[in-house]
């Protein structure tokens, strides 16, 4: 079965008392990581509390002892990338090796222009995150100055002191589901892969092209470890997975490849995504005061 993590939506109603909650849930209870979102807003009003990212991680690194934890994922357009892996580097070194550093090149639009952020069109966005991945995986992982003539970043003999303490430097991930531009960046620059809202049989598709990818650029495809992010429907009995169903169809949610069900029945699910591929199943947990629910899918999905 793939490592089980847990994944928030940051702008979605979460503050401290939340957050030290949930992370003293994940870790007691032996889920493998705890992940969240970089975003101000949701794309829709009503705004709700949004820890900042970075506060947020630093505390979670001096304050669990087990899990892995990170980003999923901070975009490049909220920050200059080199910030993002000077910041990086230090919480992953505070945390004795834990963060995995996932980066994404920005999508929602209500957020940017609420905080005069430059989004930019599609492609010029994804021209500015492979330069910004391209910066932050030199950074991380490579000791010699840096010279970077980009059209959206510019480096100057740049370099992070002290080097990251973890053999290899902080992991990267990069999200996303694009097979001619998200794949080939994670093939080049990534640890991680993590897909997104992917039933089985799609993931495993894009997970072959992946493979396909890594070879071309002389990397064993086990190099990369594959994670999945989707939602779930779980309720602790048939009659509960109905009322938060919330007259939704349960067959177009499962072709999307959210989990749907009670504890059972997501481990039936969960098998599925296994034998796909998925190393690292990611649950987008979006009541963040039901720990309870927590507890019991740890007890049926971890033991």
């Amino acid at each position: 079965m793939p490592e089980i993590a847990i994944n928030l939506e940051g702008q979605n109603g979460l503050n401290w008392p939340r957050w030290k909650r949930i992370a003293a849930a994940v870790e007691d209870l032996g889920y493998a990581a705890l992940t969240r979102s970089d975003h101000f807003t949701n794309p829709n009003p009503p705004d709700m509390d949004s820890l900042e990212l970075w506060v947020s991680l630093t505390w979670l690194a001096d304050n669990t002892k087990r899990i892995e934890f990170g980003p999923l994922v901070s975009p490049v357009s909220f920050r200059h990338p080199a910030m993002t892996a000077r910041m990086a580097t230090a919480v992953d070194d505070l945390s004795g090796g834990r963060l995995v550093l996932g980066v994404g090149a920005g999508w929602q639009v209500r957020e940017h222009h609420n905080f005069s952020y430059d989004l930019l069109d599609v492609p010029q966005r994804m021209a500015r995150f492979e330069e910004g991945l391209s910066i932050i995986h030199h950074l991380l992982k490579k000791d010699e100055p840096l010279d970077y003539p980009g059209q959206y970043y510019q480096m100057h003999e740049a370099v992070i002191l002290p080097r990251p303490q973890r053999p290899g430097g902080t992991r990267l991930l990069v999200g996303g589901n694009g097979p001619t531009r998200t794949l080939p960046l994670t093939a080049t620059y990534a640890d991680e892969w993590n897909g997104v809202f992917l039933p089985a049989s799609r993931y495993a598709e894009l997970s072959t092209l992946l493979d396909s990818l890594l070879r071309e650029r002389g990397r064993e495809p086990a190099s990369v470890r594959r994670s999945l992010m989707t939602g779930i429907v779980f309720g602790r009995t048939a009659q509960e997975v109905e009322a938060r169903l919330q007259d939704r169809d349960r067959g177009e949610l499962r072709a999307r490849g959210i989990l749907v069900g009670t504890a059972d029945e997501i481990a039936d699910q969960v098998a599925e995504l296994d034998a796909a591929g998925v190393q690292r199943l990611m649950l987008q947990w979006l009541d963040q005061d039901d720990i309870e629910g927590l507890e019991i899918l740890a007890r049926r999905l971890i033991g």
